[in-house]
């Protein structure tokens, strides 16, 4: 049965259809009877208000029409549910037990509402099921070992990593993917950075949500590097600046800075989002820049959305609570880091300052806030240009970009060009100027980005 794909993190927060029955019957005390399998499966179907039935149906579907034989779907069973589930037990039999769930949930094709979806993922068969099969491969020895080490049934070497890729290569790669992750998890088998970030990779391509990859996978994160530039959007102080734009009224000043020290990108070793954090405050701290500037900074990036000035709150005092706010986290995520400054990147300073003179005319009539207490913005630009020249010019070009996008100017083709450029010599993700350029009414795909 051919696949419909769809963007699956719309509907879904994690997992679905079969992986996420796996991932029920894994769970449970005891292996269950056919009527209990048969009321995880319907949980399972009811999922994204009754949504879930579709994937189940075609997951049934893809397993039932192939031509595995039926002990290399049962191997994948019993591994993926840790040996809770054997469909040799069942009295049908292994395809008589996914025929009954077939008439149940037949896997109807779903119909697209106007409007209500985005772009249906496209990816080569081939392709998928190629890519699967090697990630599979990949992971055979430690597959392997933590399976001898820990399963409840005596399997023959490699023969988890030949089924699971069979199932990839004679039944469906996306079916085989999430089932593959769900035996790397039910077994706690470590997975390196460079294997995860594949991975990830192929939940983008595929449409699923995050963390149907990311939860509960044992990766082996690099130590926390404030050096690195893991995140696919902005971070550190200016990614912070954009937490405080807007009605933020739900939580106080320094909740709002934890939720921001915590929100690690998915790519990024736990921890990363308040160490990069801390290294922005703890260096402007230090800087010889005069506490006026860093007020300015802060207002004029977060559009006055959290007013220090008004609340008599001097910016270094602003700077040392988010740094006390990093530190909490980084106590709790990461007990053994110790903070390190990143080297001063001065191979980009004059690029990066040229960068913010050429921004001059567009911010000489604009103001931030300007319907209370405004701030012009040849004033606050020329607080960036100090943060480029005396502090940091990595630092520099973020806030520079947030300050373009708190203003909304107009950006011409040439600086757009500069701009990303600029951000690919930095190691910035592939979001951060894209995201910074689109809010400015520019596509950088017609750009050549990327």
């Amino acid at each position: 049965m051919a696949r419909q794909r769809e963007q699956y993190g719309i509907l879904y927060e994690g997992d679905f259809g079969l992986s996420a029955l796996a991932e029920r019957l894994s769970a449970a005390d005891r292996s269950p009877d056919e009527a209990q399998l048969l009321h995880l499966a319907s949980e399972v179907a009811a999922a994204a208000e009754g949504e879930g039935a579709v994937e189940l149906g075609v997951d049934v579907r893809c397993l039932m029409d192939s031509p595995l034989p039926d002990d290399t779907i049962r191997t994948v069973w019993l591994v993926a549910t840790h040996g809770r589930f054997d469909p040799a037990q069942c009295e049908a039999g292994i395809r008589g037990w996914l025929r009954r769930l077939a008439e149940r949930w037949p896997g109807t094709q779903r119909e697209r509402a106007p409007g209500a979806w985005l772009t249906r993922p496209s990816m080569d068969e081939e392709e998928l099921r190629t890519a699967v099969a090697e990630e599979i491969r990949a992971s055979s020895d430690a597959l392997s070992q933590a399976i001898a080490k820990s399963a409840p049934v005596t399997l023959s070497p490699g023969a988890a990593t030949e089924s699971l890729e069979a199932v990839a290569r004679q039944g469906d790669g996306d079916l085989a993917l999430r089932l593959f992750l769900r035996v790397l998890k039910v077994y706690d088998v470590p997975v390196g950075k460079e294997q995860y970030d594949r991975l990830m990779e192929l939940d983008t391509a595929l449409g699923f949500p995050g963390p149907l990859v990311y939860d509960g996978l044992n990766v082996l994160w690099p130590p926390i590097d404030p050096a690195r530039r893991d995140a696919s959007g902005d971070f550190g102080l200016s990614a912070l600046t954009s937490w405080f734009e807007g009605a933020w009224q739900e939580d106080t000043a320094r909740e709002r800075v934890q939720r921001a020290a915590a929100a690690d990108d998915s790519a990024q070793t736990p921890g990363s989002a308040a160490a990069l954090l801390l290294a922005d405050a703890h260096r402007l701290i230090v800087s010889p820049l005069h506490t006026e500037t860093i007020k300015v900074l802060w207002l004029s990036a977060s559009g006055r959305g959290y007013n220090i000035d008004n609340l008599g709150i001097d910016a270094r005092d602003w700077l040392r609570l988010v740094e006390d706010v990093c530190e909490e986290r980084l106590r709790e995520i990461a007990p053994r880091y110790r903070p390190t400054a990143p080297p001063v990147r001065t191979d980009v300073r004059d690029a990066v300052l040229r960068a913010v003179r050429e921004a001059a005319p567009l911010l000489t009539d604009v103001l931030i806030s300007p319907h209370w207490q405004p701030i012009p913005g040849g004033r606050a630009l020329a607080a960036v240009e100090e943060v480029v020249t005396g502090a940091d010019a990595d630092l520099g070009f973020r806030l520079l970009l947030r300050l373009l996008g708190v203003a909304a100017v107009s950006l011409g083709h040439d600086q757009c060009n500069h701009y990303q450029a600029l951000g690919r010599r930095l190691g910035y993700g592939e979001d951060h100027v894209t995201e910074a350029l689109e809010q400015l009414g520019f596509s950088p795909e017609g750009a050549g980005w990327r």
